[in-house]
Formats: structure tokens, C-alpha cells, sequence
């Protein structure tokens, strides 16, 4: 065995951002990953920046080491060829609500009886069986139902706002991957695939409850939702001479090292706000409100080396430029380049865990559409003159450089 998945091959019919970066993992793993997309392709394709029409920065940063099946699924053929597909898979990944999937005559009964062993993943927007069943789901709306948007409001007295990345189909996607290996897992134990459902709200709202539930923990409530430091409004970056630190004196005896190496102990010692645990954490924003008036008086360099010696983290606020340039993940090799056959030299991340017996390693880079259609379907037993017919037909859809 070279990698943890050797010999696991995976039906990818999802599309976006969660499904794909499931996959994504899944093949730094090792795992054949046949990513099936409509002729039109997945729309990822045509976001943002590209060198060439369908090659897209994002698609080519979520859908490294897989193989492109361009296939229309409406057709009869197209179908009866995904099934025919199915029979040599381990896992069938897709993102449409289920509704879609039988209509689609891909149910789990349908692809399961093609395949028995087969573990069918729904990476759905809602449980089946909910109110919000057949709603869309996007990472903004998974956002807005866990009340991620109003966090803000409440710590801070902003408007309700989104975080500024596509933080819930990234979580999802780390969410779905540890699904689908635990469904192998059980496979091994039983000889037998089954139905699993990662659905996006539920998944979000346990995030979200894990941590903000607090007193509402108990029946009856000990006390108000709520991780009362998390939702202090002065939990921010402090501002220091030239830009912005962050650090995070914990402990009391963290806070009276802070305060006295600065000369002004006085300031917390004693407080009746800040005698105990309790009580410090009921007034953590005072302590934040303190802190940043006096972090104003010197360089984040400063403040670094300073915290260093207290043995406090801390921290850089980096810019995504600071990021990219960052001598850390320089030092680790975090980036690297290779050539793409038809997007010439590009910037690749490599995967972020090691691994001492089976390394990761990501395979070659993302696909163009349909680049791989005729090979996978002779791999399921299609005869080349079989092939060129769905090519003819516009079934398949085959790129060729």
C-alpha cells in the first residue's frame, strides 16, 4: 500500500464547493475520484480568474487528482452508463436533493442494487424529513439559519453579516470526508454499503450549539445561551503603534503578568471584576477594553517579542497577502508548483497533515472537462466503438487537447 485509499474509487456527482473539497481530501488520500459533470460542467468552471474558458482558480483549487466523466445523466444512456459505473465503485458522493436523484432513476435503491456494496452519500442541505426538506441550500443560507449573522449583531452591535469566506461548505466538506471513510469502515465490518446523509444544517447547528448552548445545556436552564468570551464585543485584534497583535493572556496568572510587566498590576489586581474564574470571564470585555488601550503604545513587532517572553500566544493579524508570503508555510513547503497540460504553471496547495507510513500525496491537476470520459467508461467494460457512439450522441462529452 503507497496511500491510506489505494483501491477505493469514488463516484463524485457533486458540484460547488462542499462535495468537491470532500473529494478533494479523499484523493490526497488516495482514492480514485471520477468526478461526473454535465456536458456544460461543474459551474465552478467559469468563476473568477482563468487562463482559459472552464479552468477556472477555483475549480482548479478543489478538484486536484480526480478524472472528468462528462456524461448527461437526462439520457437514458447516460444513466444506464452511471449505473454500469456503479458497479465498480466504493462510494457514490452526490450534492442534488434526493427528490432529483430518483427522479434521475439513481436512487439509493437503484444504484444499491447495481451495487450492494456500495456506500451512497448525500451531501444533503436539510435532513428528508424536516420542515426546510426540499428548501435550497448555499453556504449563506446555512449561515443565516445557525444565526452565524447575528453573533455579530449580538457581540457587537453590527448588523447581522456573513463571515467573509465560505466557512460552512468548508466545514461540510471536512464533515462529508469523515462520513464517507466511516461508511468504508463499516463496509469492512459488515459486507454491506448503505444510504448516509450529511445534511448541512444540522451538521452547522451542532457547530454552532456545541459551543453557544451554554446554560440552555440544562432542563431547567442554568442560564442564557451564550459563550460569553466569544461574544465579548472588544474580542478583536488590539491595535498596536503600527497594525494589529493578537494575543491571549487565559489565565490569572497570565493577565497579572501582562499588567504588571507593563507597570500597571494595579489596574487588575484586586478588581473585585477579575478575583475569579467566574468572575473574570463575566467581565472578559472590561479586560479586552484595558488591554487595547495599552497595546496602542507599541509595535506589533514589539508586542510579539514582548508576549514571547511572557509566555502569552500571540500572534500576527496577517493580510492574505501576509499569508501567501508567509515564511512558515515556506518552511514546510506548504506551496508548490506544477505544470497543468493545458494551464500552464500554477500555484498548488499541498495537503495540510502528514502522514509517517502513507503520505499524502495529491495526484495530477484538476481536469478539463471530459478529459477522461473515454477512459473510465472502457474501465466499466464500454468497448471504444461503444464510446464513440455516446461521444456522437452528445451523451459523453470527450476533451481532447
Amino acid at each position: 500500500m503507497t496511500s491510506a485509499l489505494e483501491g477505493i474509487r469514488i463516484l463524485d456527482l457533486t458540484t460547488v464547493l462542499m462535495g468537491p473539497s470532500a473529494t478533494q481530501m479523499l484523493g490526497d488520500m488516495g482514492a480514485d475520484v471520477i468526478k461526473v459533470e454535465a456536458p456544460d460542467g461543474d459551474g465552478t468552471r467559469k468563476s473568477g480568474y482563468a487562463r482559459t474558458p472552464g479552468m477556472s482558480a477555483w475549480f482548479l483549487n478543489l478538484n486536484r487528482g480526480k478524472r472528468s466523466l462528462a456524461i448527461d445523466l437526462k439520457a437514458p444512456q447516460g444513466r444506464a452508463a452511471l449505473l454500469r459505473l456503479a458497479e465498480t465503485v466504493d462510494v457514490l458522493l452526490y450534492n442534488i436533493r434526493p427528490a432529483a436523484m430518483d427522479r434521475l432513476g439513481l436512487s439509493y435503491e437503484a444504484v444499491s442494487a447495481a451495487n450492494p456494496r456500495v456506500v451512497y452519500v448525500g451531501a444533503l442541505g436539510f435532513g428528508r424529513d424536516g420542515h426546510y426538506s426540499n428548501l435550497p441550500a448555499y453556504d449563506d443560507l446555512i449561515q443565516a439559519a445557525t444565526g452565524m449573522p447575528w453573533l455579530y449583531r449580538y457581540a457587537g452591535g453590527q448588523e447581522p453579516r456573513f463571515v467573509p469566506t465560505p466557512i460552512v461548505d468548508r466545514l461540510m466538506g471536512a464533515h462529508v470526508a469523515m462520513n464517507i471513510l466511516g461508511g468504508l469502515q463499516a463496509r469492512t465490518r459488515t459486507g454491506r454499503g448503505q444510504r448516509i446523509d450529511v445534511p448541512m444544517f444540522e451538521t452547522m447547528a451542532s457547530v454552532m450549539l456545541g459551543d453557544q448552548l451554554s446554560g440552555m445545556t440544562f432542563e431547567p436552564p442554568l442560564g442564557p445561551w451564550g459563550y460569553k468570551r466569544m461574544l465579548a464585543p472588544a474580542r478583536k485584534p488590539y491595535p498596536t503603534k503600527d497594525g494589529f497583535v493578537a494575543a491571549l493572556p487565559y489565565r490569572d496568572d497570565q493577565w497579572k503578568a501582562f499588567f504588571g510587566a507593563v507597570g500597571k498590576l494595579h489596574l487588575y489586581e484586586g478588581d473585585p471584576r477579575f478575583t475569579t474564574d467566574a468572575r473574570r470571564l463575566e467581565n472578559v470585555n472590561d479586560l479586552y477594553v484595558m488591554a487595547a488601550a495599552i497595546t496602542v503604545e507599541r509595535t506589533t513587532a514589539e508586542w510579539l517579542a514582548f508576549f514571547k517572553t511572557l509566555d502569552i500566544a500571540a500572534m500576527p493579524v496577517n493580510s492574505i497577502e501576509d499569508l501567501i508570503d508567509s515564511r512558515h508555510l515556506e518552511d514546510v513547503g506548504f506551496f508548490q508548483t506544477v505544470e497543468h497540460p493545458s494551464e500552464g504553471t500554477l500555484r498548488q496547495m499541498r495537503p495540510a497533515a502528514t502522514w509517517s507510513d502513507t503520505p499524502l500525496t495529491p495526484g495530477c491537476p484538476a481536469p478539463n472537462l471530459g478529459e477522461h470520459s473515454s477512459e473510465v467508461l472502457r474501465e466499466a467494460g464500454y468497448t471504444p466503438e461503444e464510446v464513440a457512439s455516446l461521444v456522437e450522441r452528445n451523451v459523453v462529452k470527450q476533451w481532447s487537447a
